[in-house]
């Protein structure tokens, strides 16, 4: 029997992980962020901050040194046995029931696999600028610079894993601009679809 998943994929800074939460909460089924962490850490053995810098995104060297360097004699890196558990973490999940899966590529990993209802929220760069501040402070980098780099990075740690290109509409079921639709009315529209 198959689920109705619903993957929330997002820019930096879009409020895609507030919106899958609020989703979550409309439609009483659990929301896994977070909590996906800290299974894909257990699981693993590596620290919730390490699955949280290197699980969906290639380190800050890019992905061309991290596949080259730290890699097992079977030609295994640590990024890659990440990638096997947090695959087969979000397998489990689906089939458990009904929930919202916040970013981790889970739309491409279950794609075949559930009933998924796939969704991107992306923003305009100012507007996720100043979400980024306000959430999370200013830091020494420019706001801008700081959602490109980490778009930067996501994007390049899903083509590697998935083969698709992160962003793509063809890939999602709905892409939505919450910077042009606000955060409640995208939570209004994916739980519509539901």
């Amino acid at each position: 029997m198959k689920h109705r998943i619903i993957t929330i994929s997002r820019e930096f800074g879009s409020g895609g992980r507030t919106i899958g939460k609020s989703v979550a909460q409309r439609l009483h089924i659990p929301c896994y962020d977070q909590e996906l962490i800290e299974t894909i850490a257990e699981k693993s053995g590596f620290s919730q901050d390490y699955v949280r810098r290197t699980g969906e995104d290639t380190p800050r060297s890019g992905w061309f040194a991290n596949a080259l360097v730290g890699r097992s004699l079977s030609g295994a890196s640590n990024q890659d046995y990440l990638w096997s558990i947090q695959r087969r973490t979000i397998l489990e999940l689906a089939q458990q029931g009904p929930c919202v899966i916040v970013g981790r590529c889970a739309d491409a990993i279950l794609k075949d696999q559930a009933d998924c209802l796939t969704v991107f929220i992306h923003a305009p760069l100012a507007i996720r600028a100043k979400r980024i501040v306000q959430r999370y402070g200013e830091t020494d980098t420019a706001p801008e610079k700081r959602l490109r780099e980490k778009d930067r990075r996501r994007a390049a740690y899903y083509q590697f894993y998935t083969d698709l290109e992160w962003g793509a509409a063809k890939n999602f079921h709905i892409s939505l601009d919450s910077g042009a639709l606000g955060l409640d009315r995208c939570v209004d529209l994916i739980a519509g679809l539901y």
